[in-house]
């Protein structure tokens, strides 16, 4: 079995596999004068659709609140509207 090289991958490739597995980023940074260190940034990043951020249990509390805000929202819209509607909650 030989390696392949896919060469015709587009930026929509890209973006669609980067959101559906993610990536992450660890850098650490020191800038220094003469020898001696006088700046040090620690940089942790994640980049991946919501739903792999979930899979993963990143940003599950947001997840909740946003949902949970919307769902009021839509409460309240309907009750605006004089509209009368069985409401079903789902858990998440």
């Amino acid at each position: 079995m030989e390696p392949r090289s896919y060469t015709k991958a587009t930026l929509v490739d890209l973006l669609d596999r980067v959101l559906d597995k993610g990536i992450v980023i660890h850098a650490e940074i020191v800038i220094s004068v003469a020898g001696i260190p006088l700046i040090g940034v620690n940089l942790k990043a994640a980049l991946a659709g919501m739903e792999t951020m979930l899979e993963y249990g990143m940003m599950e509390e947001l997840d909740k609140r946003i949902r949970s805000r919307a769902l009021e929202d839509e409460k309240k819209n309907l009750i605006k509207d004089n509209k009368e509607y069985l409401w079903e909650e789902q858990s998440v």
